[in-house]
């Protein structure tokens, strides 16, 4: 597959496919959702799932919810709120509800951005027993007096979580965890670049002989990394070597990331490596500023090195978390096509980040093997000094990443010149 060219386009068209299916963190248009990207992009996906019901650690799997149709009769029989307009108008998980009550009582159940008048809230209330509708502030502010006809045909019922799980096996059983979240509603940014970028990473990766072991999980946020690591821990602690949160990938604003709890693990240093490699101004976050599945991964008693990467960071740009979060507005192809080389450049970086070894005592004789010129003139050097330089912190105990910091070469210049020292017996290298 070629990722040039049509790349961008080919990524936005899928976030079209998806961005109308309503998903919860329980909806069949999650099952839906992942169904669509099994069948159009990535075969060996597989799907599973939790039962509704079932306890993660302190959380339980919510019911199951479908949404027939809601909407808010206003006194004069006008139709507002309607949920086959926008999903975003009826709060996620909202009860099954009919009733007729007066605006005051209504506005109880009402949710609106007074600073952003002409945008839908996203709200959700999973494990609540209510019900909700959000609406644009200006529409609010017009609701007249009166009594107002509530209506919301849903149900909530047993069953199934699903998410989906993806292993690409490399040479080594160590693993690179890739996680993604695919339950929120009619948001391109938020929660659709994130899947598409992971697809496309995956393809990438398919096509390539890999070192380590890829596992992408594509799950409901929070409760559907809670519940992943509840079955998984075990295996997770003893293969993972690096793990990322793929989400915002797709605007043209930024590039930034959030470390992991402990800070200075491979994924942290090496998104810190790219992040500053493809930007001028590249944005850092602590692990206060958290707010995503790296919440779960890094938690104490999981401990796990998962940092996460964005373009704009959730929270942080005005369309977040509302209905002004849409392709074309927020997303591009451009956008998606930043994202994805972010992501892949990591991937890169994970895959030429080794530990070399120089196999003789103090300075090879680099003439005798070709590596250095015959006669000693003024800038010959030049040529020469990335074997130099890397022989020279060549001892083992340092990676690439490293070894870059202290030289100034690029962790991929680095990466060619050992294999050059490796063939000429000068180095060896080990993950």
């Amino acid at each position: 597959m070629n990722f040039m060219g049509s790349l961008g386009n080919d990524m936005l068209q899928l976030a079209e496919r998806l961005i109308p299916i309503y998903r919860t963190i329980t909806s069949p248009g999650l099952k839906e959702s992942l169904e669509i990207i099994r069948d159009q992009e990535l075969p060996g996906l597989k799907i599973s799932s939790f039962k509704t019901g079932k306890k993660v650690f302190d959380w339980e799997i919510p019911r199951v919810n479908t949404v027939n149709f809601a909407y808010i009769e206003t006194p004069n029989g006008e139709r507002i709120c309607e949920f086959s307009v926008n999903n975003l108008h009826l709060v996620a998980h909202s009860k099954a509800i009919n009733i007729e009550i007066p605006l005051s009582e209504l506005q109880e159940h009402l949710y609106s951005i007074p600073d952003q008048p002409d945008a839908i809230p996203y709200v959700t209330s999973y494990y609540g027993d209510t019900w909700g509708f959000c609406l644009t502030h200006k529409q609010r502010m017009n609701l007249i007096d009166g009594n107002y006809r509530v209506v919301i045909d849903a149900e909530s019922k047993t069953g199934n979580m699903f998410y989906g799980e993806l292993v690409i096996p490399g040479k080594s059983r160590k693993e690179v965890l890739i996680s993604t979240y695919l339950c929120h509603p009619n948001m391109a940014n938020n929660e659709l670049s994130g899947p598409v970028v992971a697809t496309y990473l995956a393809k990438y990766l398919l096509q390539k002989n890999n070192h380590y072991t890829y596992r992408f999980i594509i799950i409901p946020e929070t409760i559907g990394s809670i519940a992943y690591i509840s079955r998984n821990l075990r295996n997770l602690k003893k293969r993972l070597k690096a793990g990322f949160v793929l989400t915002c990938l797709g605007d043209e604003r930024s590039f930034s990331m959030v470390q992991s709890r402990k800070g200075g693990t491979l994924s942290d240093r090496v998104a810190e490596y790219v992040i500053t490699k493809i930007t001028d101004s590249p944005r850092f976050y602590s692990w206060s500023e958290r707010g995503s599945d790296e919440r779960q991964f890094c938690a104490p008693g999981v401990d796990l090195p998962v940092a996460s990467i964005m373009r704009s960071k959730y929270h942080t740009y005005p369309e977040y978390h509302t209905s002004l979060d849409t392709i074309g507005q927020v997303v591009t192809a451009d956008g998606l096509c930043g994202g994805f080389e972010f992501a892949k450049q990591i991937m890169d970086v994970i895959e030429n980040n080794v530990k070399p070894i120089a196999t003789i005592k103090c300075e090879p004789m680099l003439g005798r093997h070709n590596l250095y010129p015959n006669v000693s003139i003024k800038n010959g050097y030049e040529d020469t000094k990335i074997f130099t330089e890397l022989l020279t912190w060549s001892d083992g105990e340092i990676d690439l990443i490293e070894i870059s910091k202290k030289t100034g070469f690029e962790v991929e210049e680095l990466y060619r010149a050992a294999r050059i020292l490796s063939d000429k017996k000068l180095l060896k290298t080990r993950y």
